[in-house]
């Protein structure tokens, strides 16, 4: 059986999804007690919906920014920014997720997919923020008074274009990608693993379920992420 614990290669991406936060307290989107099924998502996460009723779409989103604000980064977040201390230039994180508990748990190396909860723009005038304050006490540009739009990928958005390069670069050139917690039915990001593979890295899909891209993946662990988290980065010293 392959040896597929981080220490044994030398370049890994930690690929994530909602079901990496899950342990946190995170609602998942899809699924049992996941937020589309309570939600419309084209009436408060698309830009068509932000146009028409920006209020309404800021009161969803400062509901979630309260959800996520309470829950704090799990023992598998924190394993993954323990192995990135200890291989600094070989970790990086690709995530799907907009809580930011990666970087909040002490990962420097992480990659936004779609966004963040807690970056802030105005289209109108190129203004940028980040505010972790839940609920945002002010929806409206402090530089022109349009409405702040949360700095995430709606439904219907196309990804940061730079972003995706930097992704697929890292991708291309892993020796081991460990997807853990992703539904694979979101794209363009659920093909992204594909890539890896072509390139003749090993993949490990950490999954309590089987996904439609599971048959791409050599070694599945169907259990909580922290569990396979604190296997797979058994052995990793942090330098000093």
């Amino acid at each position: 059986m392959v040896d597929v614990r981080v220490r044994s290669f030398e370049s890994v991406v930690f690929f994530t999804g909602a079901g990496m936060s899950a342990e946190s307290g995170v609602p998942t989107y899809r699924g049992k007690g996941g937020i589309w099924k309570e939600y419309d998502h084209e009436s408060c996460a698309c830009q068509t919906a932000f146009e028409r009723e920006p209020e309404y779409v800021w009161e969803f989103h400062n509901y979630r920014r309260e959800l996520v604000g309470k829950c704090e980064p799990n023992e598998g977040h924190l394993a993954i920014a323990r192995a990135e201390r200890a291989r600094p230039a070989g970790i990086d994180v690709v995530t799907q997720n907009i809580d930011g508990l990666h970087q909040r748990a002490g990962s420097q190396r992480v990659h936004e997919l779609h966004g963040s909860l807690w970056k802030l723009r105005c289209d109108a005038c190129g203004w940028r923020d980040e505010d972790h304050r839940a609920p945002l006490p002010e929806i409206h540009c402090p530089e022109c008074g349009a409405y702040k739009r949360p700095g995430i990928v709606w439904f219907g958005d196309n990804l940061d274009g730079t972003t995706v390069r930097t992704v697929m670069e890292r991708m291309a050139s892993c020796d081991l990608l460990v997807s853990i917690g992703t539904s694979a039915v979101v794209y363009p990001a659920a093909e992204l693993p594909l890539i890896a593979r072509r390139r003749g890295a090993v993949l490990v899909e950490v999954n309590p379920e089987e996904t439609p891209l599971s048959e791409i993946y050599q070694v599945h662990m169907r259990c909580p992420a922290t569990e396979a988290l604190a296997e797979l980065c058994e052995g990793l010293e942090a330098p000093g």
